[in-house]
């Protein structure tokens, strides 16, 4: 299992490989845009956490007040991605969540990660 989490208030960065998403990230290609919800920290927590409830194959490891880890296993070979949510503050109502979802093994996981993280997003706004 990687050594994960924050440092210095930020989640680690990608591998140079194509197969992790980083909001935090500085390379365009591993960029991806953090998530904003209209709430407080709270809110915006225990939203994500029964988010994460609901989707299958997905195991919370961690879930502090300001940072969230799952892991999320793949149907047919079993691979495993660790997804990372970290909230370091609330502005004017607003909560940004930064997000980091990487594949442990492999170069490719053919957007796999943005797909993930993008599906989570939307369930949001639901």
């Amino acid at each position: 299992m990687p050594d994960l989490g924050i440092n210095n208030g930020e989640l680690t960065p990608c591998p140079k490989t194509p197969n992790c998403v980083n909001s935090q990230a500085v390379g365009e290609k591993q960029y991806i845009q953090p998530i904003r919800y209209a709430g407080t920290q709270q809110e915006a927590r225990a939203r994500l956490l029964q988010i994460l409830d609901s989707l299958k194959r997905t195991k919370i490891l961690t879930a502090q007040e300001n940072y969230i880890r799952a892991e999320f296993t793949s149907t047919l070979f079993r691979f495993v991605d660790d997804v990372e949510f970290y909230f370091p503050e609330e502005h004017a109502g607003e909560t940004v969540i930064h997000v980091r979802s990487a594949s442990r093994i492999g170069y490719s996981d053919l957007g796999a990660n943005r797909k993930r993280i993008e599906r989570i997003r939307s369930k949001f706004y639901k």
